[in-house]
């Protein structure tokens, strides 16, 4: 059976390299060109594939009558997205003969959409996991292969989490392709009146409200912590990263965003939150990771201090 694969990032690479491992006849791998600015931290799909001896392409836009010829022109069996970023258009997906699949990572149809990782760890998931769908028009809307759960720790990142959707990426396939070889892949209507959808998420979105709960705004951090670009908040004008926190009881008298001296673990800044506080345990200032105790001593924060009112952001829920 004749393989195509859409892929991308680090979910990508694998679902790719356990093909590959499978021995499965990929005959083309089509990829994205690094993003400027992007912080890359995961391996290269195409990398992998030239590895391979496996022809790759990285057009700007997949769907182009010129790529979907070239797709076509392979005569594949399947199709196969792991985390590749573009919609793809009903002549794109009608290039593979038997169907075109997606990894998603998520339980669907719950967390339909863009960076499902990050949005399960934002509202305090504790289980998730991938799904092997057929693909329609519609994003992440077609019948279900196969799903894997997933646990989330509490102290699961996006990082850490993506290395376990890889994996169970990795044995969803091995476990699903030789059933789509066979024809004995189920095929399973999901069901679209429990559906969820949640958008992309831009470097923004990672800003502090104070209000929030700490185990809210503990959450945020743990979502977009490095290598994504960081929860932040501001202190006499400047942005402060937060890279990592751990919640604390309430502290009686103080107000939302009020700065509690070195009260936190190892002289951590302790943050009155809307229920509880937050201890930071590491920052990002000026340009410098450093430990919370240390910002604290650069900064001499006196006794009330507290971080802008600016600082307050609307998560994009």
């Amino acid at each position: 059976m004749r393989l195509v694969v859409c892929a991308y990032s680090e979910v990508g690479h694998a679902c790719l390299d356990e093909l590959l491992r499978m021995g499965a006849d990929v005959a083309l791998v089509v990829t994205h060109p690094d993003s400027p600015g992007e912080a890359i931290w995961f391996g290269s799909v195409a990398d992998r594939a030239r590895e391979a001896g496996v022809p790759v392409i990285l057009p700007d836009d997949a769907n182009a009558p010129g790529v979907v010829d070239a797709i076509a022109a392979t005569e594949p069996d399947l199709l196969f997205s792991f985390y590749f970023r573009q919609m793809m258009k009903r002549p794109l997906l009608e290039t593979a003969r038997r169907g075109a699949l997606n990894l998603h990572g998520s339980l669907l149809p719950a967390y339909r959409g863009r960076a499902p990782v990050n949005w399960v760890l934002v509202n305090g998931e504790t289980e998730t996991g991938v799904t092997l769908h057929y693909m329609d028009e519609k994003p992440d809307h077609g019948d279900v292969v196969a799903r894997r759960r997933v646990a989330i720790d509490r102290d699961d990142t996006a990082l850490t989490l993506t290395a376990k959707l890889a994996a169970a990426g990795r044995e969803t396939l091995r476990e699903a392709l030789p059933l789509l070889e066979s024809g004995r892949a189920p095929r399973l209507p999901q069901d679209h009146s429990r559906s969820s959808y949640f958008g992309g998420r831009k470097p923004a979105d990672g800003a502090i409200d104070w209000a929030w709960p700490a185990e809210r705004v503990r959450n945020l951090v743990r979502a977009v912590t490095e290598p994504w670009p960081g929860a932040f908040a501001h202190f006499r004008g400047e942005p402060l990263l937060v890279w990592w926190a751990e919640t604390a009881p309430a502290v009686p008298g103080a107000a939302p965003g009020e700065i509690v001296g070195g009260a936190g673990v190892g002289g951590a800044p302790r943050v009155a939150c809307g229920e509880g506080s937050l201890d930071l345990v590491s920052v990002g200032w000026r340009g410098e990771k450093m430990v919370g105790a240390r910002w604290l001593a650069a900064v001499r924060s006196a006794p009330g201090a507290r971080f802008d009112a600016a600082a307050a952001g609307k998560e994009n829920t």
